[in-house]
């Protein structure tokens, strides 16, 4: 198991990594990146590799995570599409694993997106399959509190049943965060121990539970206004490792016990140890990893905290 961030490629950055200790990286393969599947070149990619590997640092993952059921029919089959050109872009690199949202019909109840993310998934976790890639779905609802509703259905084992029964592949698994079970009250450990093959990658991010902020706004999070960090929602608040609720030891350990082979890379998305990002709006994914991913305070507090727990 290698410590590691989820990032933008860079040559700076990969300095920095290897400055600080780190030896793995989830690179963003978003169409903003340095990653953009359908236009970087093979020679571009033997650039990004020999850089890397001179420096000892794995390529864990490729992240884009895209609502690939969105009620714009457009956006999701443009998803979709995308999703597919980040697995052979995975194969072309020799990088087992990519990381994406299951998706979700937002304007709709959530198991009226079952059938569609069959219909979706199963050509994509085909492509997978034969291309040896897994594809690892991240349990983040992506819950939007003033709308009342998310953009991924993934976020608990009652649904992680349910889409592992419409696509039973081994290619198909989790991308497992903490922290998002912090903020949902689902038992980190408990479902690192039940799912644990299932584990394709792992987001180190903390949580911190704001009760004083529960109390005015209630657990579903403030109905009135934006409360200024990237969650939004009031009292979840995201941390750097070590600055939150999740009990690292206990996590690390039951993935050892589980016996997970991946990488723990740090999603960085702290706004108290982040100099740049805090007040930068956020329209997606690809700007949260685009601000924070490089954002050196936070990745290296977050590193002091778990290079105690990783050999």
């Amino acid at each position: 198991m290698r410590l590691g961030f989820y990032t933008n490629y860079s040559k700076s950055v990969a300095e920095f990594a290897h400055r600080t200790g780190f030896r793995s990286m989830q690179l963003s393969a978003w169409p903003t990146s340095s990653l953009n599947a359908d236009t970087i070149t093979d020679k571009q990619i033997s650039a990004i590799r020999s850089d890397l590997a001179s420096k000892d640092i794995e390529i864990s993952a490729l992240g884009y995570y895209p609502n690939p059921l969105s009620d714009d029919a457009d956006a999701a089959l443009e998803a979709q599409r995308y999703i597919k050109k980040v697995i052979e872009l995975a194969a072309r690199m020799e990088v087992k694993v990519i990381s994406t949202f299951a998706g979700r019909r937002k304007s709709r109840p959530v198991h009226e997106s079952f059938a569609p993310f069959k219909e979706a998934f199963s050509p994509i976790v085909e492509l997978a399959e034969k291309k040896g890639i897994k594809v690892a779905i991240e349990n983040c609802p992506m819950h939007d509190f003033m709308a009342g509703a998310g953009e991924n259905i993934a976020y608990s084992p009652e649904l992680w049943d349910e889409i592992f029964s419409l696509i039973p592949s081994d290619n198909l698994g989790l991308e497992f965060d903490p922290s998002h079970c912090v903020w949902l009250h689902i038992d980190y450990v408990a479902a690192v121990r039940q799912y644990g093959k299932k584990i394709f990658h792992v987001h180190a991010k903390d949580l911190e539970v704001r009760r004083d902020i529960m109390n005015r706004v209630s657990i579903l999070g403030s109905a009135k206004e934006f409360q200024g960090h990237v969650m939004a929602h009031g009292w979840p608040r995201a941390r750097t490792p070590g600055w939150g609720d999740v009990d690292w030891p206990k996590f690390i350990t039951a993935l050892r016990d589980v016996g997970y082979h991946g990488n723990l890379d740090i999603e960085h998305e702290d706004d108290v140890f982040a100099n740049t990002a805090a007040f930068t709006e956020h329209q997606n994914e690809a700007d949260v990893v685009g601000n924070y991913g490089s954002d050196e305070l936070g990745l290296t507090l977050g590193y002091k905290t778990l290079s105690r727990y990783i050999a």
